[in-house]
């Protein structure tokens, strides 16, 4: 039978971590916070601070706990992120003693302070009953939230297992075992400014070469694996001014690399085969400076089979709690597809949390506790 779980404890540490402010880049008091509680209470065998921190523009760097387990089972990562989404400002957490919600004016910060506090108090019921585990690492990352930044420069060279957990997604016992990379690009469209009263056949407008291209393409969901949208625009300058030009950033998302190739590369394509139309159909015209495209790669995939030893542990810990987990497939990003683009196997747990990136964020104790016996026994199974 596995240790039980502490819910009065697991609460208030929860709401502790909620109320702490940390804002991506501003993860620094949550770090110390986490920093002297487990050096103090927990006893890790390793502390470390990497210095991604003059990377990524946080005031602190990212933590890696590292604990000594049976050397006869297999080392395992748990991954967190300090960081929140805005607001969370002077967060106050109201319990009603079934769920958690904020006061209504700030997000609550389940995400993803709920992970956090449930590998407290996984660590907290091990050492308690002195339960045999794997070596364990617990990394939490800052800058998740604004581009997986903390992940992106995380020293990867100080973890020893190969693979592990993010608890950073929805559901109960549920396992995201595939999700897609992404492109982010960035578009500039150039035309030639004119005043719009006096003289507008003198102009060009960027605004409209760019919603023509727009209009000629499939955004949305493109096909059963890929996503595509344009999700900021802005240019111009003044009402009586032809726009000089526009500033598009947008991604492509696919579980298929070749697609994420080619729907990267048809809405490139897209933009140019307007100007160049454009140009063809008015010869008179003033000449249009050249369009600036650039593509990143924002972070790959994660893709599992049904034979990877992670989720073969993880079925044997969900057996012997006498419980299904659900296998899903996710359309979004998280500090997981970067662990698996460095090569280390990471699936992402489901912690309960719902309505995140909202004033409505909630998460109920009875999840929170049902998720901690799960990584407990993922632990020391």
């Amino acid at each position: 039978m596995l240790p039980q779980v502490n819910a009065k404890r697991l609460a208030e540490t929860f709401t502790t971590l909620c109320e702490i402010y940390s804002p991506s880049r501003k993860e620094g008091e949550v770090a110390a916070h986490l920093t002297a509680l487990f050096r103090d209470e927990l006893h890790p065998t390793a502390i470390y601070e990497d210095d991604s921190a003059a990377r990524t523009g946080s005031d602190c760097g990212n933590l890696i706990f590292s604990f000594a387990g049976d050397p006869q089972r297999t080392p395992l990562f748990f991954n967190c992120h300090m960081d929140t989404v805005t607001p969370c400002d002077n967060v106050k957490v109201r319990f009603d003693g079934a769920s958690f919600t904020s006061a209504g004016d700030t997000i609550l910060g389940a995400d993803d302070k709920a992970g956090i506090a449930m590998l407290i108090e996984m660590m907290r019921v091990l050492r308690e009953t002195s339960t045999p585990h794997a070596p364990l690492e617990l990394i939490f990352t800052t800058c998740e939230e604004i581009g997986l930044l903390g992940a992106k420069n995380l020293d990867y060279g100080k973890i020893k297992a190969a693979m592990g957990l993010a608890l950073d997604s929805a559901g109960v016992d549920v396992v995201v075992v595939g999700a897609p990379a992404a492109n982010r690009f960035t578009l500039t469209i150039r035309g030639v400014a004119a005043h719009a009263g006096l003289h507008p056949e003198q102009g060009v407008s960027a605004i409209q070469l760019a919603s023509q291209a727009i209009a000629g393409l499939d955004l949305g969901r493109l096909d059963d694996e890929s996503t595509a949208n344009i999700g900021l625009i802005s240019g111009g300058t003044a009402t009586n001014i032809i726009p000089e030009q526009v500033l598009l950033h947008g991604e492509v998302r696919s579980h298929c690399d070749d697609k994420l190739q080619q729907y990267t590369d048809r809405i490139e394509w897209r933009f140019r085969e307007t100007i160049d139309s454009w140009r063809d159909n008015n010869p008179g015209a003033p000449a249009l400076p050249p369009m600036d495209w650039k593509v990143c790669k924002e972070y790959p995939s994660v893709k599992f089979d049904q034979n990877e030893p992670l989720l073969a542990l993880l079925n044997r810990a969900a057996t012997a709690l006498d419980r299904p987990i659900t296998h899903r497939i996710s359309g979004g990003g998280s500090d997981a597809n970067i662990f698996n683009g460095h090569g280390l196997k990471t699936a992402i747990l489901g912690i309960g949390m719902a309505k995140v990136h909202t004033t409505d964020e909630s998460i109920a104790i009875n999840d929170m506790i049902r998720t901690t016996e799960l990584i407990i026994s993922i632990a020391t199974s």
